[in-house]
């Protein structure tokens, strides 16, 4: 909206401003994307009394009549927008005719109805499209109406603010005798209406309430019953909302406006109206010195005036610090400190925490005039039970059907996997996000199909170029040297690219029209189940044995093409190309938990499967997903496996953390490995595993790079290093790596977190550890390790690894290693952690980590270069040999494929690609002498 249409809007009275509103609520229910003359005009024959009515009935047109003219105008109307509606050009034009004839009656006049309709009338461009839209407009006399408006109008219910103050009878209120001398139908001189700066610079939010504007509000009966207490007292009756933006701070004051518009409130409440003031509408165009006080002046004066209460909302209120001047000076702050000191004034403000420490607090005269109401996050219980009394307005919005396992997943999954938001605000966003989607789903072309329409049009688009380069022998100048250098640019290249993009063409055209046959065979049962569907709810008695019997033969329909079956395209495809569809739909039925994921999905990048896996299933299968991963400690997986599911079972005490762990053994067995592989098993991928490395901590003060910088202090405000990274992901593996080397202070500070599962930051937030899955390792005790696990050898005069069935019981290995421990940590922080001991590794246990790491490089080529990549047996060996240090682990295996079996590929791999040949085929073996060979086809 531009600032010239804003200023006008301003300089509507009620009724014309509720019309406006009113209009625009219309527009979006008929689904148009402009506001439009008509809209505004059959909001104001919908009041009970205005002046238009006046008028209509003193020139004799049908109001009826003229309704029907209106609607049959807007019904030409294009409907379906998804756009938010927005004025049409017209309206600025009438509101600027309008605002001149009202100026001109009263300089400090407001527009009212009587102005819309002669300026209607009477400007050339408005009134063509008038008489186009209703004939009946020709009836109104426009000389009279120009000359004699305010005598017309008198007793109109717009004239009752307008008379002037000094019509109010003695020891009688102004409200009183202006309602009389309207009722005696009094003519008077237009004058301004009492609350010029209340109407300008705020918005009623209790009328908006009243007129059905707010969503409802569920879940905030605490927030807003301790708001009441607090506005019922005598002094200082200010509260201020504080918490995380999301949260639903504003929620709570729609939520107190709503029961005051329904009179669920105390007596003394009822007759409160709560005004929205607008900080940056008052701050606009206040250039010159005092404008800005003046105008937050008068509001206070009106408020304090006003005949019924009036409550204000400061939405954001650390602005108030240095608005209109100097903090600490003539700024907003200052200018109502005095006023909410004595009660004189009440106000509602709203602020996340962190700015009120950061302003507010700073500021002690003004922060003990208010009392801080905090708001947190709500339980994704209490999230999904405010969806829900959203989802109705929103599937009526989109007209989709919502069901209830969306508004449960969208809480799920935007609560696990949604970072830096909080609930229900990202909650809301994927609902509505996924509402839209749908809709878009049943009313446009779907994705599949416009992609390979594009992939078509680029495939017929090169097949041009190569076709237009032959023709014009472009290769004749590509001879000798620079033909070498240039293979792809021979002709017999263009012919062969010809080819393939004529084959690729074939197989895309193919399942285009596979595609489209099963699009209009899924769009037409879609339309049809939900045509009965709709039935079923405007009929009491529901379908009957024939209605209920045909929606499910249309469900199962749907489920068939959905799947991509032989039913989805029988007789809409050619020669089977149907073979290959995709299992999701191409037009969605609902908005399901399906389409909620695949909203997550693609936000985050978390493959969709690994989302809605179950939950139990995955506590369930964790021990052998970890051995997938992790070679030869078994016996430390499945005791981590174990506890897993003790605490996602609900046995643990659920004010601690999922688990807390501490791996000790030599480096390179798998320590870190199994923190990866946790997170990518019950946290939905390797990106939630939060890495802290603890070797960074070895000073007492650096405590506050973790948890963030006291006040006072550089950095304070940002957090810190660990607690800003679970707040934003509470559901994650969080691995303090080389544990054994950070400070004994800075491991006192994890008491409380392994205790309790939460730790309160610097600004004095409280961070939730409870679904964190917590690691540390440590090599403290690998020299005791090594020791169990190897015995002395008398036939190789030396030490050598035990047998597997030799090993030490990993819980009398874990015993034996606590006093050890107890020398690096203290007994309180030991016994707080389940002590897990990782054993060396055996060489068949290397031998498989190998094969493992030759199958991720196999995997790697595939996904590159579409090439296989194969490998001798004796290769395996013969890397196995060069792993001679038994300290390093398997971290000797990565150096050793890294830094000399990589590097001779990636030779081969880039000098076949220099010669413009295509890479089909790497086998690497090994020679007698132990050297790596390579065979690349």
């Amino acid at each position: 909206m531009s600032h010239s249409l804003e200023l006008l809007i301003a300089k509507l009275n009620d009724a014309t401003r509720r019309a406006a509103e009113q209009a625009v609520v219309l527009c979006k229910q008929r689904g148009h994307h402009e506001v439009d003359l008509e809209h505004i005009f059959l909001a104001l024959l919908a009041q009970p009394a205005n002046d238009l009515i006046l008028l209509c009935r003193h020139a004799g047109v049908s109001l009826e009549g003229l309704r029907e003219d209106l609607e049959a105008e807007l019904q030409r109307e294009t409907r379906h927008s998804m756009r938010p509606p927005v004025f049409s050009v017209h309206v600025p034009v009438l509101l600027e005719q309008a605002w001149l004839m009202a100026s001109l009656a009263s300089p400090q006049g407001r527009i009212r109805s009587g102005h819309l309709l002669l300026a209607w009338m009477t400007e050339p461009t408005l009134a063509q499209l008038a008489v186009q839209t209703s004939a009946r407009l020709r009836q109104f006399p426009l000389a009279e109406l120009k000359h004699h408006l305010a005598e017309l109008t008198s007793a109109s219910p717009e004239a009752v603010f307008e008379v002037p103050a000094a019509t109010a009878r003695a020891g009688e209120p102004l409200h009183e005798s202006v309602r009389e001398g309207a009722r005696e139908g009094s003519a008077g001189v237009a004058q301004p209406a009492r609350t010029p700066a209340l109407d300008q610079f705020t918005t009623n939010l209790t009328e908006r309430a009243r007129a059905g504007q707010l969503d409802p509000v569920i879940g905030r009966d605490a927030e807003i019953r301790q708001a009441m207490d607090i506005l019922l007292r005598r002094r200082q009756n200010n509260p201020i909302l504080t918490g995380e933006a999301g949260v639903g701070k504003t929620a709570v004051v729609e939520g107190l406006a709503l029961r005051i518009a329904a009179g669920d409130v105390p007596q003394v409440l009822q007759s409160v109206a709560i005004h929205v003031l607008d900080m940056g509408l008052l701050q606009a165009g206040a250039s010159v010195k005092g404008e800005f006080e003046n105008r937050l002046k008068n509001v206070i004066g009106e408020v304090r005036q006003s005949p019924h209460p009036i409550i204000l909302f400061i939405d954001e209120a650390h602005t108030l610090i240095g608005a209109g001047g100097p903090a600490g000076g003539g700024d907003a702050a200052n200018l109502l400190k005095p006023a909410l000191a004595r009660g004189e004034l009440r106000t509602i403000a709203a602020t996340t925490w962190s700015e009120y420490k950061q302003h507010v607090e700073k500021d002690a005269a003004l922060a003990r005039r208010f009392q801080v109401i905090k708001v947190e996050e709500p339980s994704e219980p209490v999230a999904a039970a405010m969806l829900r009394g959203m989802a109705p307005l929103m599937a009526q919005h989109f007209g989709v059907q919502l069901l209830d396992e969306a508004i449960t997943e969208a809480v799920r999954l935007s609560a696990r996997y949604i970072s830096g938001r909080q609930l229900p605000d990202k909650a809301v966003s994927v609902l509505d996000t996924a509402c839209a989607r749908v809709a878009l789903g049943q009313r446009s072309t779907p994705a599949r199909i416009e992609d390979t329409r594009r992939s078509l049009a680029q495939i017929d688009a090169e097949s041009q170029a190569l076709q237009r380069e032959l023709a014009a022998g472009v290769h004749l100048a590509l001879e000798g040297a620079h033909l070498a250098s240039h293979p792809s640019a021979h002709p017999a290249s263009h012919a062969a690219r010809l080819d393939a993009l004529g084959m690729q063409r074939m197989d895309l055209q193919a399942r285009l029209q596979a595609d489209e046959a099963r699009w209009h065979l899924e769009q037409q049962a879609v339309q049809d189940i939900l045509a009965l569907r709709q039935r079923a709810e405007q009929h009491a008695g529901g379908l009957s044995e024939a209605e209920r019997a045909e929606l499910q033969g249309l469900q199962a329909r749907l489920a068939a093409l959905q799947r991509g079956g032989q039913e989805g395209v029988q007789g809409g495809a050619q020669g089977g190309a149907h073979a290959d569809a995709p299992a999701s739909p191409l037009v969605p039925l609902q908005v399901d938990a399906q389409v909620v994921a695949d909203i997550v999905s693609s936000w985050t990048g978390i493959p969709l499967g690994k989302m809605v896996q179950d939950e139990v299933a995955a506590a369930r299968g964790l021990s052998a997903a970890l051995q997938a991963r992790v070679i030869g400690q078994d016996h430390a997986l499945e005791a981590i496996a174990q506890r897993v599911r003790t605490a996602f079972a609900g046995l643990e005490d659920p004010c601690k953390p999922r688990g807390v762990f501490l791996f000790v053994g030599p480096s390179g067995v798998g320590k870190t490995e199994t923190a990866l592989a946790l997170a990518d098993s019950l946290y939905g991928g390797e990106r939630n595993l939060i890495t802290i490395n603890m070797s960074e901590y070895q000073e007492a003060h650096s405590v506050s790079g973790l948890k963030g910088s006291p006040p006072g202090y550089v950095g304070y405000g940002q957090g810190g290093v660990l607690t800003e990274a679970v707040r934003r992901k509470p559901y994650s593996v969080l691995l303090l790596d080389e544990v054994e080397k950070a400070h004994p202070d800075v491991l006192e500070m994890f008491f409380q977190v392994f205790d309790k599962g939460r730790m309160d930051d610097a600004e004095g937030r409280e961070i939730d550890f409870r679904h964190t899955l917590i690691i540390l390792t440590s090599n403290a005790g690998s020299q005791q390790i090594m020791q169990a696990c190897f015995a002395q050898d008398e036939a190789v005069g030396g030490t050598v690894m035990k047998a597997p069935e030799a090993m030490p019981d990993a819980d009398t290995l874990a015993e034996g290693l606590r006093p050890v421990l107890y020398k690096t940590f203290k007994p309180a922080f030991v016994g707080r952690t389940k002590v897990v001991p990782y054993y060396p590794l055996h060489d068949d246990v290397l031998a498989e980590v190998i094969r493992l790491k030759l199958e991720r490089i196999a995997s790697r080529v595939q996904a590159q270069h579409q090439a296989e990549f194969a490998y001798d047996e004796a290769l395996i060996d013969t890397v196995l040999a060069r792993c001679t240090e038994v300290d390093t682990g398997a971290r000797a295996v990565d150096h050793i494929l890294n830094g000399s079996l990589l590097p001779a590929v990636a030779d081969h791999v880039l000098a076949r690609m220099a010669q413009g040949g295509r890479l089909q085929r790497i086998h690497v073996g090994t020679d007698a002498q132990g050297d790596f060979t390579f065979q690349v086809d």
